[in-house]
């Protein structure tokens, strides 16, 4: 049987959250178990249902998406098996992006993204990935780069643990197998590889990895 992935939607826009329910619900893997209009309830539901996953809108009344992801983050264990949060917002967001990765979210995809865009990224999260919408990281890459082209950021921009990390994902070794390789937890390794493709410019693990290959980044750590 497929296991369920029960996610949590927080959406301060009616209209959005039913639409973002009807998606989900449609299909067979996906389940709705709450809905929430701002940050606060998002906090209260997860701590409730305890989601595998939250959706989260970053402009929100009473607590904003950045501050709900900071709160549901410190709420979990640290050992990878809590709740995570995907951000759903506007291309325009960039600065609440960068804000909400810091907090820690795992990825960002905008929403105009194709539906099955958003229900893979979904499904990415819960298999322990770092989806990220190109367009936004690209946006992200330039402005912590302070206008450098992509194709200039090299290794050295990376810091060494985040180099470590990626050299370990070019050796085919999965999130659970790195944290255990370096001693950390699964989530810090999600936290190391979000960082690592908004750095870079690419928004997915194999994009990472031939990145990493092309930069002679790979082979064994010793």
């Amino acid at each position: 049987m497929t296991r369920m992935i029960r996610v949590v939607l927080a959406d301060d826009h009616a209209v959005v959250r039913r639409g973002l329910t009807g998606l989900l619900e449609s299909t067979d893997d996906l389940e709705v178990v709450g809905v929430a209009a701002d940050g606060s309830e998002a906090v209260a539901l997860v701590r409730e249902h305890r989601p595998d996953v939250v959706l989260m809108d970053l402009q929100m009344p009473v607590l904003d998406g950045v501050e709900a992801t900071r709160a549901i983050v410190a709420d979990q264990s640290g050992d990878g098996t809590g709740t995570e949060v995907l951000v759903l917002t506007s291309f325009s967001d960039h600065a609440r992006i960068d804000a909400a990765i810091e907090a820690g979210a795992v990825g960002y995809l905008l929403k105009d993204a194709e539906p099955e865009v958003l229900l893979d990224g979904i499904r990415a999260v819960a298999r322990g990935e770092s989806p990220l919408d190109p367009r936004a990281a690209r946006r992200l890459l330039t402005r912590s780069s302070r206008g450098r082209a992509s194709s200039e950021v090299g290794v050295s921009d990376l810091s060494p643990r985040e180099a470590e990390v990626l050299r370990l994902v070019v050796e085919g070794l999965l999130n659970k197998q790195i944290a255990q390789r370096l001693g950390i937890t699964e989530r810090t390794v999600k936290a190391h590889l979000t960082s690592v493709y908004q750095r870079i410019g690419v928004a997915d693990r194999t994009q990472a990895a031939l990145w990493a290959q092309r930069h002679d980044l790979g082979g064994p750590t010793g």
